[in-house]
């Protein structure tokens, strides 16, 4: 059976290393608290004491009832993780070490041993035109071995996307409230603001756009190239040097587009290339989102 090249043992290294040198703060511990409505819920009030710190003092519940108080809290049920991942034949694109799709199966496979090593449950859903596999959140490390083989199955790639129908599959078959994590090049977004407009309203949704740098900018010193659209097949002769500035235009345009339409349907958006490494920017953004969720 054909399969993807994905090697996260470096990756799984180094997100260890960039963890363990957050100032005050674990990413595998509390990165729950990072999402709506998870890490902890409210409990009880109790009475202030001298080892309490000030800054959790409810003023409010302690102007009514003249003593100190402050909030208890407990930790929410575990967290359910989807990784929804466009397996079209765009992902299939490369100019670095790693084609899109590699890129992608490594980040999600690394992000979903530290989810899952934290104890809470992962699924995955492997889409192109239409909802190609389906793996049902489950916790435990033996569902780390599960995802990661689908991710590397190469005969689940290829086709176009479709955001609809895996937008309605998501609306139909996944819990509310559960974090669902898409990851696409969202170099076609036909749709997708209808798609966003439901699913943003009933999950905790983030979008993760991986692209090569090709998809942003033509390389320079190049003649006349053939293109070959991998769904269609259908090829084109290009000059990159014409279109090098018009190309890199309106590729930025669409990015900006796409961040502003996630940020408008109330959803989360982390950019990222294939020609640099994702666990820091990874980290940098889960703990962001941390803080402003406080």
């Amino acid at each position: 059976m054909p399969k993807l090249k994905i090697d996260i043992t470096p990756s799984l290294q180094k997100l260890d290393l960039v963890v363990n040198g957050l100032v005050n703060t674990k990413f595998m511990g509390n990165y729950a608290s990072a999402f709506k409505g998870q890490g902890l819920e409210f409990s009880d009030f109790r009475s202030y004491s001298p080892s309490d710190d000030a800054g959790v003092i409810d003023w409010v519940a302690s102007n009514r009832s003249r003593k100190l108080l402050v909030k208890e809290y407990v930790e929410e049920r575990n967290l359910n993780v989807h990784f929804v991942v466009d397996v079209s034949s765009k992902m299939l694109l490369g100019s670095t070490k790693k084609l899109k799709a590699e890129y992608a199966a490594e980040l999600v496979s690394s992000f979903s041993n530290t989810i899952l090593r934290a104890g809470d449950f992962v699924g995955l859903t492997m889409f192109s035109d239409k909802v190609i596999k389906n793996i049902l959140p489950t916790n435990g490390m033996k569902q780390f071995h599960i995802i990661s083989e689908a991710l590397s199955n190469l005969s689940f790639y290829g086709g176009e996307n479709n955001f609809s129908e895996v937008f309605a599959y998501a609306l139909k078959f996944f819990d509310e409230g559960s974090l669902v994590i898409i990851i696409s090049d969202f170099v076609n977004t036909k749709n997708i603001a209808d798609a966003l407009k439901y699913t943003s309203k009933k999950f905790d949704l983030i979008g993760i756009m991986v692209r090569d740098p090709i998809d942003i900018s033509l390389p320079d010193g190049m003649g006349q190239v053939m293109v070959e659209d991998p769904a269609t097949g259908e090829r084109l002769l290009i000059s990159p040097r014409k279109l090098k500035s018009n190309y890199s235009r309106f590729a930025k345009k669409q990015v900006a587009d796409l961040k502003k339409e996630f940020k408008i349907k109330g959803a989360d958006f982390l950019e990222l290339y294939t020609n640099k490494s994702f666990v820091e920017e990874l980290v940098s953004f889960f703990h962001k989102r941390k803080l402003e969720w406080k």
